[in-house]
This record gives structure tokens, sequence and C-alpha cells, in this order.
């Protein structure tokens, strides 16, 4: 279930900087790989891509703990909280 926040998240910028980094990484391992680099090479960069996907997947929940479930407790919606340990569990 999606939700329309009415509050910001302050980690907004951040995330979509470095979403646009991931991305043109992700742009540069696939021109590796159509030019035939050495696989070793192409892991070495996907680790890489791992590892920033997991930094930012932390800060979004950090920013949504901050905004959204605190937002949510103050509200007794419980049922936010319930959605991000389904999404927690997903993630993981």
């Amino acid at each position: 279930m999606e939700r329309e926040h009415t509050h910001a998240h302050t980690e907004t910028k951040a995330v979509l900087n470095r979403m646009s980094k991931i991305i043109g990484h992700m742009e540069s391992i696939k021109t590796m790989v159509e030019n035939g680099r050495d696989c070793s090479e192409v892991l070495i960069q996907l680790a890489a891509v791992k590892s920033a996907i997991a930094g930012v997947s932390r800060v979004i929940i950090k920013d949504h703990i901050d905004h959204c479930i605190v937002e949510a407790v103050r509200e007794n919606d419980m049922e936010s909280v319930e959605e991000l340990k389904i999404a927690i569990d997903k993630f993981l």
C-alpha cells in the first residue's frame, strides 16, 4: 500500500545523488561487459555497486524511521510500522 507523505524526508537529495551515481556506475559496468573486459574486473565493479546500494538503502531506512515511523507512532498508526517490518524482511 502506498501512502502520500505530508512531510519532507531530509535525505531525498542525498538519496537521489547516490542513486544517480549507482546508475552511472552500472552503465559503466554494462560497457565493460560489452567491451569484453575481464570477468574478475566486472565482478569487482558489481561488488562496489552492491555496496553502494546497501549504503543508500541504509540512508532510506534511517530517513523513513526518523520521519515516517516517528510520525506513525505519534498517530498510533501501527499499520505503517508493520509495513516497515515487512519491507525490511523482504530487503534482508
